[in-house]
């Protein structure tokens, strides 16, 4: 084995590049400028940088290694699992899961969202654990928006703790087996499956404590707009018709009303020519129509719950349940118009209107607040301020801002899963999870299959699937990576890792493992922890050789300290998966990731006579 090099010498590239990091992630920390801004910034500045005479020559890093971590697998795996989820938002693909879910949260919700998360993390440490995330992301979401909490109380804690399941076996994360690989080219040593699981459960123990503890202290809550623009609780005036097939057919009331309508009050049913008043005492049937109030949340609900629910309440109105999603319509959305003063609408009901012979929209609900209406909506008078709750083609609501008798609330638009297609988009979802997680095809090939199966079955369309890409994460994994070859070109990243093991090494084998320990998990923060355990691996292996301490115990040491991925949302692709759903900045990461890897950091040194033969 080759000695310890602790004589590595400062060169002006090193230093330079240790400068432009060190602002860079000064800059995405006080997030002065966006995280666009900024990545384009780096990568800008490294590529002026390295066309320098001198520090070509002595460098040899070109544009195009800067850019071409825009090509990196993981980059382009992330991108398409992003389009994948969006597939199964369209169609609401997981409303069944999620209803599942909810039942049991109603009944006990800690005991659910905890074994949700004890789900998570089992799952995690026997498959990549990006896949995992991709799945938990929305059914979280909906348990926040149950629980009437932010989805930012959440997220964070998803990732760190499938992160925190990786560490536990050989395959619970990509790291671990590119370290292994490296122990198998330098030694006759190798891990097996379950080599980690010891001290990784104990570290994932830990770190899940610490999770529970301090989440409701240190992770912020924040909202979204369209939480803010939905949670409202104005009730709407609907109707739903029964239809031979419907799930209500056969209901009976329970205390006169229908449980089955949970969030929807039925304030009449239309039985031909007669109308039932409240409380209810009669079964519904085929045929009735149900006049029912309930708030523009839980109407959305309806339409998304099942195509049965959606079929009933738009066959009234006469829309063509069998239309395809095309590109020109766009996607299907909810939105509100108010009636205008002087509207030619006023005094007449939506039928005298043939709003939707005019307008390809139909109106859901009518909104009045100055009495209770019981009668059908479709009879309603309109009046002038009347809110009417409009859906339709996404090209046909934004027409409406052309139309004079309505004023659109533009911000109130939000888009409606399309759920004929849910079954199409939950085969797609689970073979492209299965195929990764077995080892069938890379990740990067299953995700970009499944993206393409998406669009080209018509779960979602081509501006959709564009949307879904985030242009922040795309920007900041690229100069993530270009920072990281920027400092194992100039040998900052050696310099660093040698001072320190040469610092360290005259005060005992557990101090100096816990100077790796800690100086891997700081540098896995700012370069990717793939990057961080192949330049350190063969740094603990030559340590070990040195100063004879179990090869083994070197390079467990460099694949926890990698994982410990917490600090930034550069370290790790799930963090960067949460970002946008959690709404979280730069620096919700730094502080709450910062105390778990100090943590774990402590946790480790102190454990170390316990766990391995010193």
């Amino acid at each position: 084995m080759p000695a310890v090099d602790s004589n590595i010498p400062l060169s002006m590239p090193m230093i330079a590049t240790f400068i432009i990091v060190a602002i860079a992630v000064y800059c995405y920390v006080r997030e002065t400028f966006s995280i666009e801004v900024v990545s384009v910034g780096v990568i800008v500045t490294l590529m002026l940088f390295f066309t320098l005479p001198d520090v070509r020559v002595s460098t040899e890093l070109r544009n195009s290694d800067i850019l071409s971590g825009f090509a990196a697998p993981a980059l382009i795996a992330i991108m398409a699992l992003l389009v994948v989820g969006q597939g199964l938002f369209q169609t609401g693909a997981l409303e069944g899961p999620i209803g599942t879910i909810n039942k049991a949260l109603d009944r006990q919700p800690r005991k659910t969202l905890f074994f949700v998360f004890i789900g998570a993390f089992g799952i995690s440490m026997f498959m990549n654990n990006t896949p995992v995330v991709v799945m938990f992301i929305p059914v979280l979401a909906a348990m926040a928006s149950r629980l009437k909490k932010s989805t930012s109380r959440y997220m964070m804690p998803l990732s760190f703790l499938c992160i925190l399941a990786g560490m536990t076996t050989l395959i619970g994360s990509s790291t671990n087996l590119l370290v292994n690989d490296v122990l198998q080219r330098t030694t006759e040593f190798s891990l097996s499956f379950f080599t980690q699981f010891g001290p990784g459960i104990i570290l994932a123990i830990i770190g899940a404590a610490y999770i529970i503890i301090a989440a409701p202290f240190l992770i912020p809550e924040r909202k979204g707009l369209e939480t803010e623009i939905t949670d409202t609780g104005h009730q709407y005036i609907a109707q739903i018709q029964v239809t031979p097939s419907h799930p209500l057919v056969g209901v009976e009331p329970v205390a006169g009303l229908y449980p089955k309508l949970k969030d929807v009050t039925v304030r009449m049913i239309q039985r031909g020519e007669q109308s039932l008043l409240p409380p209810f005492d009669t079964t519904l049937e085929a045929g009735d129509v149900l006049i029912v109030a309930a708030t523009r949340r839980s109407l959305s609900k309806l339409l998304s719950s099942r195509p049965a629910y959606l079929k009933g309440m738009l066959s009234i109105t006469g829309f063509d349940e069998n239309e395809k999603l095309t590109d020109e319509q766009g996607s299907l959305v909810i939105s509100e118009a108010v009636i205008a003063p002087g509207s030619r609408m006023i005094g007449r009901n939506i039928e005298q209107i043939g709003f939707r012979r005019q307008t390809n929209c139909l109106v859901l609900g009518i909104q009045r607040r100055s009495r209770m209406i019981r009668t059908r909506m479709l009879d309603i008078r309109l009046e002038s301020g009347d809110v009417l709750l409009i859906f339709g083609y996404d090209k046909d609501v934004r027409a409406l801002r052309n139309n004079r008798d309505l004023l659109l609330l533009d911000w109130s638009r939000v888009e409606l899963p399309d759920i004929r297609k849910s079954i199409i988009a939950r085969t797609i979802f689970v073979a492209t999870i299965a195929l990764a997680a077995l080892g069938i095809l890379p990740i990067e090939t299953a995700a970009l299959g499944g993206a393409l199966a998406m669009i080209v079955t018509g779960c979602l369309n081509i501006r959709q699937a564009v949307r879904a890409l985030d242009m922040r994460i795309f920007l900041l994994i690229g100069a993530a990576f270009a920072m990281g070859l920027a400092l194992d070109a100039t040998g900052g990243a050696a310099y660093i890792a040698h001072g320190v093991v040469a610092t360290f090494m005259p005060y005992g084998n557990q101090i100096l493992i816990s100077a790796l320990f800690l100086i891997v998990a700081l540098m896995t923060n700012v370069i990717s922890n793939s990057a961080t355990a192949l330049l350190f691996s063969p740094i603990a292996i030559s340590i070990s050789a040195q100063t004879g301490i179990d090869p083994i115990i070197m390079v467990l040491t460099v694949i926890f300290a990698a994982n410990c991925c917490f600090a930034t949302p550069i370290a790790y692709q799930t963090n960067l998966l949460v970002m946008g759903p959690g709404h979280y900045k730069f620096s919700d990461f730094a502080r709450f990731g910062t105390p778990l890897i100090l943590l774990l950091w402590i946790s480790y040194t102190i454990l170390l006579p316990l766990l391995f033969q010193l």
